[in-house]
């Protein structure tokens, strides 16, 4: 049976680990955030005033178009970082933090919920979860020069927005995981277990638990 799933999740939360080691274990097309070839993501953490709203049109584009895409591929897919975050996370935090003014905000909203309006509905979404202090160790650790302007409050700023967002999200059936929990990149079991969670999801098995080591 074919499925389309999306990932979730915080700076550093560990999207592209999970997405890359469930589509090899489970043979999913994948794709991924446009990082390395992303013509504004550097200069947006030089100076996020003077390029949020250009480094969110790019992504509602780049992401709308992964999402269709993949939807509506014969296989089964899934895709690291969902489009539903652009707006429910990062503009509206650009939006707070004053990068965004209220007019360039609502004309990026009107275009994208014009976007989303067309969009197939995932049948699962796994959100990822870690304590704002193990993402910036993870954010540290990878050293990717664009990224060390992020600092502890930008991240809390948006986990407080994913908390809010999970509350009304209710597009598709939702799996939290908590990262610092597990070690799905160096414990094979750690990786079983989300599959097996996984399955149990999409099977419509609502109390999913994920055990301590």
């Amino acid at each position: 049976m074919k499925h389309f799933v999306l990932v979730a999740g915080n700076i550093g939360a560990g999207k592209t680990s999970l997405t890359e080691r469930l589509g090899a274990r489970l043979g999913w097309q994948t794709a991924y955030e446009s990082v390395v070839d992303n013509p504004y993501l550097s200069d947006f953490y030089e100076d996020m005033g003077a390029w949020a709203f250009h480094l969110q049109v790019f992504f509602l584009g780049h992401r709308a178009n992964q999402h269709r895409m993949l939807a509506n591929s014969s296989g089964s897919a899934i895709i690291d970082r969902s489009i539903y975050e652009d707006a429910e996370i990062f503009a509206r935090a650009a939006l707070q933090l004053g990068t965004i003014d209220d007019r360039d905000y609502l004309t990026y909203r009107r275009v994208f919920d014009l976007v989303v309006g067309g969009l197939p509905r995932p049948d699962l979404l796994i959100m990822l979860n870690a304590p704002v202090g193990v993402l910036v160790e993870r954010i540290q650790a990878r050293g990717r020069e664009m990224e060390k302007g992020i600092t502890p409050e930008y991240l809390q700023l948006l986990d407080d927005l994913y908390a809010q967002w999970m509350v009304g999200f209710d597009l598709c059936p939702v799996l939290s995981i908590p990262t610092h929990d597990l070690d799905f990149v160096h414990k094979p079991k750690h990786l079983d277990i989300v599959v097996n969670r996984i399955h149990d999801k999409l099977a419509g098995k609502e109390e999913v638990q994920f055990p301590e080591d």
